[in-house]
C-alpha cells in the first residue's frame, strides 16, 4: 500500500469516527472567538527570552522529533479543539513515516474558554518531562473536559495526573512568569501571522493549500523529497 493510499484510507476511517462536521464546525467557531490577552507582571528578561526566535518558531516551543530534521511542521493548536484532536493521529502517522526527517513544533492558539488553563497544564508537564504523555491524555479525554462554553478543567487535571503529571506541583507552577510569557508570545504570534482557525499548519513555513490530512501528508512528502535531493540522497 503506497503512502497516498495509506493516508487516505486512514483518513476515511477517522472521518467516519469523528465526523466531517467536527472539522468544519470547530474551525468555523474559532474564527469568531476573540484571542484572550493574558496580563501578568513579567520581568523584562522573561519577556525578552520568550521572544527569542521568530513568529513561526520560538526557541521555547515544544518540539517532537529530531531537532535537526530538515522538514518542520509547525502546528498552531488549541487543546480544546475537536479538529486538533481528530487530525492528531495523522500527524503522528506522518512523523512515523518520515522518522528523522520531520519534526513537529507545537504552538498554542488558545481560542476556546478554558484552553489557556489546558495550555498551562501542558507547560507544567513539559517542566516535569512528561509533555508527550500528557498531551496524548488531554486529547484522548477532550470530550470529557472540553465542552465548549462549559469546560470542566478538573477532568483535564485528572487525565494529566493519570498520565504522570505531579498535579500538586503543577498547580503551583502553572502561573510561573515563563509559562504566562509563553502563552502571551504564542497568542501575539497568532495575531501577527493571522491564524484564525485551529489547527493551522505550516510545513517549512509554507501553508497548506487547503485543510486536510492528505494535504498535510502531500506537502510534507514534497518537502522531504526536496530536502533529500538537496542532500544527494
Amino acid at each position: 500500500m503506497n503512502r497516498r493510499i495509506l493516508v487516505a484510507a486512514t483518513a476515511i476511517i477517522a472521518l467516519a469516527t469523528f465526523g466531517l462536521a467536527t472539522f468544519l464546525y470547530d474551525r468555523d467557531t474559532a474564527v469568531n472567538t476573540k484571542v484572550p490577552v493574558l496580563k501578568t507582571a513579567q520581568s523584562a528578561k522573561t519577556a525578552n527570552d520568550q521572544a527569542a526566535g521568530d513568529k513561526f518558531i520560538r526557541l521555547y516551543s515544544p518540539v517532537i522529533g529530531s531537532k535537526d530534521a530538515p522538514v518542520t511542521i509547525v502546528e498552531f493548536f488549541d487543546p480544546a479543539c475537536e479538529a486538533c484532536r481528530a487530525i492528531h493521529p495523522y500527524v503522528k502517522q506522518i512523523m512515523s513515516a518520515y522518522s528523522g526527517s520531520v519534526r513537529l513544533v507545537m504552538r498554542y492558539a488558545a481560542f476556546h474558554k478554558g484552553s489557556d488553563e489546558a495550555v498551562r497544564i501542558l507547560e507544567t508537564a513539559r517542566l516535569q518531562g512528561v509533555f508527550k504523555p500528557v498531551l496524548e491524555a488531554l486529547l484522548e479525554a477532550q470530550p470529557v473536559w472540553a465542552a465548549h462554553g462549559n469546560p470542566d478543567l478538573s477532568k483535564a487535571w485528572e487525565a494529566a495526573g493519570a498520565a504522570g503529571l505531579d498535579v500538586t506541583r503543577a498547580r503551583k507552577d502553572m502561573l510561573l512568569p515563563g509559562i504566562t510569557a509563553t502563552l502571551n508570545q504564542d497568542m501575539a504570534d497568532v495575531k501577527t501571522i493571522g491564524v484564525r482557525l485551529t489547527p493551522t499548519f505550516f510545513v517549512n513555513r509554507k501553508p497548506l493549500p487547503s485543510f486536510g490530512p492528505q494535504q498535510l501528508a502531500d506537502l510534507v512528502h514534497s518537502e522531504v523529497k526536496t530536502a533529500r535531493k538537496a542532500l544527494g540522497e
